[in-house]
């Protein structure tokens, strides 16, 4: 590799989004489809036990909510850019639910890293509620990021590691295929992350 392209992935700016939609199978698969988005990581954040495990997460006794950490390129993709594919992929009107998928860590929620972050996501939710392209009232919250802690290795690019599982064709496959059609301008060229 040459140093010119060396020093250019060093210097490279790079922001971070958090957001929780959900499994976060499925927000990892689509967010790593982005061009600009460097890196995606399954997590759990907002609640109030360190290092928690998956069960514990699942036993709904820790106030986390599964999440996918988005690291990412804000001169090819903006957190605005990132909102709206955030709010066209899940449900922001069912509380702690998205589809087959029930409890607290499943709600949707916008972890904000920063003031400019928080007044987006308020602004764009603001905006959405007001369009009625929702029937029912966005109950999708927008906190700011205390803690993310990384899920466990066999969470991490699950869809890509397992699409044959039944999980993945019946419920992830097919949302990949609308997100695809949405945004096919914002795909990257190469699927690999």
């Amino acid at each position: 590799m040459n140093k010119a392209k060396v020093k250019s992935m060093t210097n490279l700016n790079t922001d971070t989004a958090t957001f929780g939609a959900g499994c976060f199978w499925c927000v990892e698969a689509v967010f790593q489809q982005l061009d600009g988005v460097l890196k995606v990581t399954s997590g759990y954040s907002g609640g109030h036990v360190a290092n928690p495990t998956y069960e514990q997460v699942c036993s709904k006794q820790t106030g986390h909510v599964e999440v996918a950490q988005i690291i990412y390129d804000p001169q090819k993709i903006t957190f605005d850019e990132l909102l709206e594919v955030f709010w066209k992929t899940h449900d922001p009107t069912t509380l702690n639910q998205q589809g087959n998928d029930h409890g607290p860590q499943y709600r949707s929620v916008v972890f904000y890293q920063n003031n400019e972050q928080k007044k987006l996501a308020t602004d764009y939710k603001v905006a959405l509620d007001k369009s009625g392209a929702w029937p029912n009232p966005i109950v999708t919250t927008i906190e700011p990021l205390k803690n993310f802690y990384v899920a466990e290795d066999y969470h991490q690019n699950y869809f890509n590691a397992n699409a044959d599982q039944m999980y993945c064709r019946y419920v992830i496959q097919p949302k990949l295929e609308k997100f695809e059609k949405v945004f096919k301008d914002k795909l990257k060229k190469s699927k690999s992350l």
